[in-house]
């Protein structure tokens, strides 16, 4: 990896790294053309997409069964890891739930009320690799918010991968289907002979997915774009440059598109992070994938900064998926950002903790959608409803100034079913008039 200053970036250079869309533009079109075939011919184009896209010939398309089986067969390590990291999720999340409130404001009873979806879609990536933990991610929360139906589509294979159904047994999802890429989201949205439809679809996945996400959106809801992992490391010089090349290259084994950036002020750390990059990119096992995300250089580097300031500046603009800080200062850097999916402060703080095991969600916004989206949350799983009970006192207080305004927007209506309520109304208040 080549080191380059932040302040010589060029526009077209600062415009890659920050209006980053991991390719989804590219495969629009043809994500549509997938979108519409689901929905026209349902099961039959799933399997037909299962052969194109996973050279693999699917029979039952509902594999529910097979997560209590898989459950019982993956290795006791497995099985032990599986439970705690969804004890950890589950324990995060059920300190998110909100709770129904009633208040009195001078006669005006108000609150708000809280209530699940009732089916929800998850999707769980799989193809090169398998991802139980997205299984937990996107179920769990889903069930601590009381969704009565959890739906997990994840991609066909000749041999299912056991923890990532043991995963949805643990979850306790409600049916699993092996369907993957964006026929999994178009089936999930608008369902199929097999696949029953839900309200929402949630859950990451690579640029076809993403782009499939983006294409059901209105007909059904979706947690946010979620494309491909993305990382940004802040670091001075207090950091070891072997485990920020450690960091940087467990995001870039998700995909050839993931997005790995170190920002630095220290110009001896950047050489020696982008050194340790390559030296490790070729003893990883998914080398091959990790090289092709590192050698991107429209989306993935190390830059050097003038000094924190300028390292913190950038990474607000950026709006890291996950951000991590290496710093003396830590805090102060993280009271300096305010557009990030996930942190990880300290050198004891990697991703990978996060992405397993903390209890935080990893299905986070990415392309910079952190300035304005935070991760998936139990609140995504919930709808809210405000309640209100007026007395006539609290009505009488408000009559003018409701009657005035409806009246101001031309909604003589409005105004009239308030006055109707009272007695000194000329139009009289039985409606014969």
């Amino acid at each position: 990896m080549n080191v380059r200053a932040v302040a010589e970036l060029s526009p077209d250079e600062r415009a890659a790294l920050f209006d980053r869309d991991a390719g989804i533009g590219a495969v629009r079109a043809d994500v549509d053309d997938i979108v519409d075939r689901v929905r026209r011919e349902g099961d039959v184009a799933l399997r037909e997409f299962a052969e194109e896209f996973d050279d693999v010939t699917v029979g039952n398309l509902e594999v529910t069964d097979e997560a209590e089986r898989a459950y019982e067969s993956v290795d006791d390590d497995v099985r032990e890891a599986i439970e705690t990291a969804a004890d950890n999720v589950q324990a995060f999340h059920e300190r998110q739930l909100p709770d129904d409130w009633r208040a009195s404001f001078d006669g005006r009873e108000l609150g708000r009320r809280f209530r699940p979806l009732e089916r929800v879609g998850v999707y769980a990536p799989g193809g090169t690799a398998a991802y139980p933990s997205s299984v937990l991610m996107g179920a769990v929360p889903a069930a601590v918010a009381g969704v009565d139906h959890v739906a997990v589509a994840t991609p066909p294979a000749e041999e299912l991968p056991a923890p990532t159904l043991a995963a949805a047994h643990v979850a306790g999802v409600d049916a699993v289907y092996q369907v993957g890429g964006a026929q999994a989201v178009a089936a999930l949205a608008y369902g199929t002979e097999t696949v029953a439809p839900v309200q929402k679809v949630v859950g990451p996945g690579n640029r076809w997915v993403t782009a499939a996400k983006a294409a059901v959106r209105g007909d059904v809801e979706i947690d946010f774009l979620a494309g491909p992992s993305e990382l940004l490391v802040v670091c001075d010089a207090t950091a070891d440059p072997e485990l920020v090349a450690a960091d940087l290259l467990a995001q870039a084994e998700h995909d050839p598109n993931a997005s790995v950036v170190c920002v630095t002020d220290d110009e001896a750390t950047a050489e020696a992070v982008a050194e340790a990059c390559d030296r490790q990119a070729e003893r990883r096992d998914r080398s091959d994938v990790i090289r092709e995300a590192l050698d991107d250089d429209d989306v993935s580097g190390v830059l050097l900064a003038r000094s924190m300031s300028e390292a913190v500046l950038f990474a607000e603009e950026y709006a890291a998926e996950h951000l991590s800080v290496v710093a003396a200062d830590d805090e102060s850097v993280l009271d300096r950002v305010n557009s990030a999916g996930s942190v990880f402060l300290g050198a004891h703080s990697p991703v990978a903790a996060g992405d397993y095991a903390t209890g935080t969600n990893h299905v986070l916004p990415t392309g910079g959608l952190a300035k304005v989206a935070g991760g998936l949350s139990v609140d995504q799983f919930l709808r809210s409803t405000t309640v209100q009970r007026l007395d006539a006192g609290a009505l009488s207080a408000l009559r003018e100034t409701v009657t005035t305004l409806a009246r101001a927007e031309g909604l003589e209506a409005h105004a009239e079913s308030v006055d109707r309520r009272f007695d000194d109304d000329g139009d009289g208040g039985d409606g014969d008039d």
